[in-house]
């Protein structure tokens, strides 16, 4: 299974993520999509998950929620958009991740792509920073990867260019 992760799109999907994500077999998306358009856009592209995030308004939350738990492959996904990072995981996601044990722990929000085992929790933290083109952020990211059975391999950093520099 191949998945596209992006998250802090806020309403914008960058022209070359199609191109990036048209391997993949679904499409995550770990929260501030912007609008239930963007949302809509992506998934007649490929399948997606996703949650939302603080800036996402009604219309995205009646659909997609603040937490999404399953299961790809034999892979306990918890994704959120507000979760922290190893070591200083958010208050409010922490029970969560002590009660449901996750292999793979994905959120958004900070803007900044981080990947990196947790030794502690024993999980794998993913954070594939912001592909959108408003935020903090200098670069706009995503995240490619693979699951095959209970393995996370092939993990890939796409970058999408400057943030505020233009878009060919």
């Amino acid at each position: 299974m191949k998945i596209g992760l992006i998250s802090d799109t806020h309403g914008w999907i960058h022209p070359r993520l199609f191109e990036h994500f048209k391997d993949c077999d679904e499409i995550w998306h770990a929260g501030d999509i912007g609008n239930i358009e963007t949302a809509d856009t992506l998934s007649r592209f490929r399948p997606l998950r996703a949650v939302y995030g603080n800036i996402d308004g009604t219309p995205v939350r009646v659909v997609y929620g603040e937490y999404l738990i399953f299961k790809a492959e034999e892979v306990n996904v918890l994704m959120t958009h507000i979760g922290g990072t190893p070591g200083h995981y958010d208050r409010r996601v922490f029970p969560h991740l002590r009660e449901l044990h996750p292999d793979l722990f994905i959120c958004g929000h900070s803007h900044i792509a981080k990947v990196m085992y947790d030794k502690k929790e024993d999980f794998l933290y993913v954070n594939p920073g912001a592909a959108g083109y408003i935020g903090f952020h200098v670069f706009m990211t995503a995240l490619r990867f693979q699951i095959t059975g209970s393995r996370i391999h092939d993990m890939e950093l796409i970058e999408l260019g400057e943030r505020g520099k233009a878009i060919d």
